[in-house]
C-alpha cells in the first residue's frame, strides 16, 4: 500500500503512576530521521523510542514531543550524615567552652548545618514508566500510519492516472512512427526531384535513404521500454509495502526513455506529444517525493 510521509498521531495514557502524552509529526524526508523532545532525566528511553518508529515507518523526519508526569507522590527519602553531625557538635562544643559560654546545642540545630541531611528522591523504575510510554507511543504511531495511508491513497490515484495518460502518449508515439519515415521518405524524393529538375526514377535510391533514416529515427526500443517501464509502475503502487526510492527509480528510467525519443524522432509532432509526457512525468516525480 501506498503510504504518504506525510502524518500526525498524538495519544495520552495515564497508568502506573504516570500520564504520558505523545505527539508524532512526521514530513518528507529522504531517509528515516528521528528528532525526539524528551526530558534529559529520560534520555536513557531515546533509542528504544527510535526502535520502536522503525517498526512502523522507514522513511521520513519524524518528530516526536513526549511530556511525562507523575501521578503519584514521589517516595522521599532523608539522607542523614551522621558522622558530619558529631564533628559540627564537637566543633560548637569546644567552642561554647573556649568562649565559656552555654551550649544549648538542639538536634535541630545540627539539621539546619549544611549538608547534615538532604532529601533524595528514590530511583524510578524506567521499566514501569516504559510499559506506558510504549503504549502511548505505539497508539500515536498508528494514528499517523492511518493518515499516511489515506493521503497515500490519493497520492496513488493521482500517479495512476497520470501513469495512464502517459501510456495513452506511448501508443501516439508508437502510431505516429512510421508515419514519420514515410513522410521523410517522401521528402527525399520530392528533394531530389527539384534538385535535377525532373522527375526522379531511382527508387532503389530513395528507399536506401529511407532505411538508414529509419535505423537511426527508430524509437522501437525506447517504446518498448516505455511500456515495460508504464506497467511497472502501475505493480509497484500496487504492492503492500511503499515504493518510493523503487518509483522514483523507474520514473528517472522514463524520463531517459523519452528523451531519447525525442532526439531521435526529429518530427513535430512526436516532439509535441513528448513534452506532454515529460509533462506528466515531471508531476508524478514531484508526486513521489511525497511518498515512503
Amino acid at each position: 500500500m501506498v503510504k504518504s510521509m506525510t502524518g500526525f498521531g498524538r495519544k495520552q495514557l495515564t497508568d502506573n503512576g504516570y500520564t504520558v502524552s505523545c505527539e508524532i509529526r512526521s514530513v518528507n524526508h529522504r531517509y528515516l530521521d528521528t528528532n525526539i523532545r524528551l526530558s534529559r532525566r529520560y534520555a536513557s528511553l531515546e533509542d528504544p523510542i527510535v526502535e520502536l518508529v522503525k517498526k512502523y515507518v522507514t522513511r521520513g523526519r519524524i518528530e516526536i514531543s513526549i511530556n511525562i508526569e507523575k501521578t503519584e507522590t514521589a517516595s522521599r527519602n532523608i539522607k542523614v550524615d551522621k558522622e558530619l553531625a558529631l564533628t559540627y557538635y564537637s566543633n560548637l562544643k569546644e567552642i561554647a567552652e573556649i568562649l565559656n559560654i552555654p551550649e544549648q546545642i538542639k538536634v535541630i540545630d545540627l539539621f539546619r548545618l549544611p549538608e547534615v541531611f538532604n532529601l533524595e528522591d528514590r530511583e524510578e523504575d524506567l521499566e514501569k514508566l516504559w510499559s506506558v510510554l510504549s503504549l502511548c507511543i505505539d497508539a500515536a504511531m498508528q494514528d499517523l500510519i492511518i493518515m499516511r495511508e489515506r493521503e497515500g491513497q490519493n497520492l496513488a490515484k493521482d500517479i495512476l492516472m497520470r501513469n495512464n495518460l502517459i501510456a495513452d502518449m506511448v501508443e501516439e508515439l508508437e502510431a505516429r512512427s512510421p508515419i514519420v519515415v514515410k513522410e521523410h521518405t517522401e521528402k527525399i524524393r520530392h528533394r531530389i526531384s527539384e534538385l535535377i529538375s525532373q522527375e526522379f526514377n531511382d527508387e532503389q535510391r530513395i528507399l536506401q535513404e529511407a532505411a538508414i533514416f529509419a535505423d537511426r529515427a527508430s524509437v522501437t526500443e525506447e517504446i518498448i521500454r516505455l511500456k515495460s517501464h508504464v506497467n511497472h509502475l502501475v505493480v509497484l503502487m500496487d504492492e503492500p509495502d511503499s515504493n518510493g526510492r523503487k518509483c522514483d527509480f523507474l520514473v528517472q528510467e522514463m524520463f531517459r526513455e523519452i528523451n531519447t525519443i525525442a532526439s531521435k524522432a526529429n518530427d513535430v509532432e512526436m516532439s509535441k506529444i513528448v513534452v506532454n509526457a515529460k509533462a506528466e512525468l515531471e508531476k508524478i516525480r514531484e508526486q513521489l517525493q511525497n511518498i515512503e
